[in-house]
């Protein structure tokens, strides 16, 4: 290969924050037309290493070279001058604005002085007809789903004629007919000479639409690899494991059930829902999205209405839409949206943890601050939370740490039920074996656990049922012997129906 298909080297790069290195002699290397993953846990270096090749960072040693050529990039402008764009998770648009002048933000075209909107707006449509969304270049950026958000992003940078894309976790919030829409445009991206450098925590996306891989470890690049490479081989130099150890499923003796769902129904939503679980036991829920998993999941919890149907929580029944009701009866739910829903993120880490509690731990007006604290440190200790410490905003910790938080205030009020929505979704491959031994740790001490998750293996590995949902209903039940991707899969989509045993007394449970 020829020194000019190099877009970008990184070489020994070395970047250090009072008490931490965050990134230790790493090299890295991007070619003209191919798809280089950067893989490894959170708190690994890949943050710091894309916001020092955006301009947000610069290097205490090491250095940067782009076509060849050592660079210095000082800031935004600079990594746009380069052909260096990137995508961050949190996109970086405007709401009140148009997508239009999002797509120009700061280089409008102009005639005469002022802003030609006419040749700004079909500049922007040709660049969203080039990533395939159809939204038109008029349209408040705040009226817009999360996929077109995305494609916004990618019509931005090709504004910038970038030949280097940074995409940090594009996938992190798509469908897979969303992922499958992304994954098309990059390779076309790719077809036309563009470098992407992409970062992911899904393991299966890296074959599908990588060329190579490197991995980084505590700050330092560990290895360099084809996008070919076992997972196995991925898990063990990311994190120094094998992948026979990423889901150490426990299977302790159940005991009665603690939560029983009868006949839930909600009209346009989901009909007719029954299933139990039962103490020791991770019953998970599958399907594709828009099967009513969450739907189900919030109604039980009594966050949404249902029409009719009962709850059951340790044999005494909920009433409906009361979500201190069941809180009280010892019912808990971790949202699939932990920052949205499942955290107050401006506060800190105490008062996160203390949030389920705060009501049993006040008299007469007054919240028992130090008991409060005793509580919030005990837990954030047992679930190894990595903070500053107990007072830091919650918004700064990993998304694994978010996630543990998020659970660890559960696990403070001493719930009996406790309902995981997409419980490892955005999370590294590390922290997602750290809250599966914390769902063993749950069932082994006579919890219950209703699992919903979109990653298959992750269902597989974890239940001992499987409830397959499709179209808002119960399409089966398998248990952990039975329960493959295929037939998990055949469910989802209606080719096969199979009966509930007889055993679980569930009734309604055979779908479409």
């Amino acid at each position: 290969m020829s020194g000019t298909d190099e877009l970008l080297r990184v070489e020994g790069v070395r970047k250090e924050f009072p008490g931490v290195v965050a990134l230790d002699g790493v090299d890295f290397e991007l070619r003209r037309g191919e798809v280089h993953v950067l893989l490894g846990e959170n708190g690994a270096g890949k943050s710091t290493l894309i916001k020092m090749l955006s301009g947000v960072h610069r290097p205490d040693a090491g250095r940067v070279l782009v076509g060849g050529e050592e660079v210095r990039v000082h800031g935004a402008q600079d990594a746009e001058r380069l052909g260096i764009a990137t995508i961050h998770q949190e996109f970086n648009l405007v709401p009140d604005l148009t997508v239009a002048e999002n797509v120009f933000l700061g280089r409008q075209p102009r005639r005469y002085g002022l802003i030609d909107r006419r040749r700004m707006e079909a500049e922007a449509a040709a660049l969203l007809e080039r990533v395939g969304v159809d939204v038109a270049p008029r349209t408040r950026v705040r009226e817009l789903g999360i996929a077109r958000l995305q494609m916004v992003e990618i019509a931005k940078a090709l504004s910038l004629d970038a030949r280097v894309l940074i995409m940090d976790e594009p996938t992190a919030v798509l469908t897979s007919e969303e992922v499958d829409k992304l994954f098309a445009i990059v390779r076309a991206l790719r077809a036309d000479g563009v470098g992407v450098v992409f970062i992911t925590h899904h393991l299966d996306e890296i074959a599908a639409l990588g060329d190579r891989v490197t991995v980084l470890r505590d700050g330092r690049s560990v290895g360099q690899v084809p996008a070919t490479t076992p997972q196995d081989e991925l898990v063990r130099l990311m994190v120094g494991r094998g992948i026979d150890q990423h889901y150490p499923r426990e299977r302790p003796d159940t005991g009665p059930p603690l939560l029983s769902v009868r006949g839930l129904t909600r009209d346009g939503a989901f009909h007719d829902v029954g299933f139990e679980v039962r103490a020791g036991e991770v019953v998970g829920l599958a399907g594709l999205v828009g099967a009513g998993r969450t739907e189900v999941a919030r109604a039980v919890f009594g966050a949404d209405r249902y029409d009719s149907g009962t709850v059951h929580v340790g044999g005494a029944p909920l009433p409906r839409h009361d979500v201190g009701a069941a809180m009280d009866a010892g019912l808990g739910l971790v949202p699939e949206d932990r920052k949205g829903q499942g955290l107050v993120l401006d506060a800190s880490v105490q008062e996160n943890l203390g949030l389920v509690t705060l009501r049993s731990a006040t008299r007469a007006g007054l919240v028992d601050r130090k008991g409060q604290r005793t509580a919030a440190a005990r837990i954030a200790g047992e679930l190894g939370v990595r903070m500053a410490g107990l007072g830091q905003p919650v918004r700064t910790l990993s998304g694994g740490n978010q996630q543990k938080v998020v659970i660890g205030k559960w696990l403070l009020a001493d719930t009996k039920v406790l309902i995981l929505d997409e419980p490892t979704r955005g999370i590294d491959v590390g922290a997602k074996v750290e809250i599966y031994q914390l769902i063993n740790e749950l069932t082994a001490s006579g919890h219950a656990v209703l699992m919903i998750s979109s990653d298959l293996p992750e269902v597989l590995g974890m239940s001992d049922r499987v409830l397959v949902m499709a179209q808002g209903r119960i399409a089966g039940e398998l248990p952990a012997h039975l329960a493959t991707q295929e037939a998990v899969m055949e469910l989802a989509v209606g080719a096969a129906a199979v009966p509930t045993p007889a055993t679980n007394d569930v009734e309604g449970s055979r779908g479409h």
